[in-house]
């Protein structure tokens, strides 16, 4: 399985992380050279797939300028609509992204995104969910299916919380002049939640491009004292990390890599050193022992989506 990069945390200095950092001394333009930084070494590390979105406050700018310094076709682009981010960099924000599913929205972040093109390869609703009726709205799939068809690129979602795996399953149905519509799938896998095994075979049956993001579980897949319950976990992986020379992230990664061969598995780094050990994943191969063994570390869904909405901005 390929590594991608994710730029959430390369065009706004917060997240919804466990791990934390001081940010008092933010300084943008530091923030932006160390992001084309990080694009920079991912490429030199033969990363090519790179995803985005207008909701990542200034991902997308940062990687349009990074793009001018490439003449490479083997480079690959993913974005979305549906969020917009308002927090303006502000620490104490209470508000850091909006959601809105609207023809207008996805007319606006499309005439910014198109820029991309032809690195373009997938473009996606971000966070599809039952509630919005975004995948029953005929205007709006309409025009994903246009946009599709224009530009020779792949539709698809992005998946977050506790039905994700029926949000799937709807969107697998939707089709437009009888051709399915949706082409790809950016879902949250790792150790703890592999709710995505129960419809992964189907996806790969039916020639969906699968892309998994999270899989280090929002930091909660390092040692955390805040998350005693998880200490045979955190025993267990730190052992195998050991074992392999690499660190835990490296070991979360190989487990997404090994259980779900097809597809893409999206580094969320937000240095060049984080980057460096999360490619390390490449360097082997988990055992079937020890894959058994980080399967029984399964959790119930719901449990794994509170925990996961308890957490902070940082």
């Amino acid at each position: 399985m390929a590594i991608g990069l994710g730029t959430a945390a390369l065009g706004r200095p917060q997240y919804i992380n466990v791990r934390q950092e001081n940010m008092r001394h933010f300084d943008l333009e530091a923030f932006k050279l160390k992001g084309i930084a990080v694009l920079e070494k991912a490429y030199q590390l033969g990363v090519r797939y790179f995803d985005t979105a207008p909701g990542y406050g200034l991902a997308e700018d940062l990687v349009l300028e990074w793009l001018q310094t490439k003449n490479d076709n083997t480079i690959k682009i993913g974005t979305k609509w549906g969020y917009t981010y308002v927090a303006d960099f502000d620490k104490n924000a209470k508000i850091h992204e909006v959601k809105e599913h609207s023809l207008a929205k996805l007319n606006e972040q499309w005439n910014v995104s198109k820029a991309f093109l032809p690195y373009l390869s997938t473009y996606q609703i971000h966070s599809a969910t039952l509630e919005t009726g975004v995948l029953e709205n005929e205007v709006i799939l309409n025009q994903l299916a246009f946009l599709k068809e224009e530009y020779n690129m792949k539709i698809g979602i992005t998946t977050t919380g506790v039905n994700q795996v029926e949000v799937i399953k709807k969107t697998l149905d939707v089709s437009v002049q009888e051709k399915p519509l949706f082409d790809a799938f950016q879902v949250t896998y790792n150790i703890l939640d592999q709710s995505l095994k129960n419809i992964s075979n189907r996806l790969n049956n039916e020639g969906k491009s699968i892309i998994i993001k999270e899989a280090l579980a929002n930091g909660r897949l390092f040692r955390n004292k805040n998350y005693s319950h998880y200490n045979e976990l955190y025993n267990f992986m730190e052992t195998l990390a050991k074992k392999y020379n690499v660190g835990v992230d490296a070991v979360a990664l190989n487990f997404c890599s090994v259980t779900m061969s097809k597809g893409i598995i999206l580094s969320g780094a937000s240095n060049e050193l984080h980057l460096e050990d999360n490619i390390k994943t490449n360097l082997f191969k988990l055992t079937e022992e020890e894959i058994n063994k980080l399967y029984a570390f399964n959790i119930d869904e719901a449990i794994y989506w509170n925990e996961r909405k308890a957490l902070a901005w940082n």
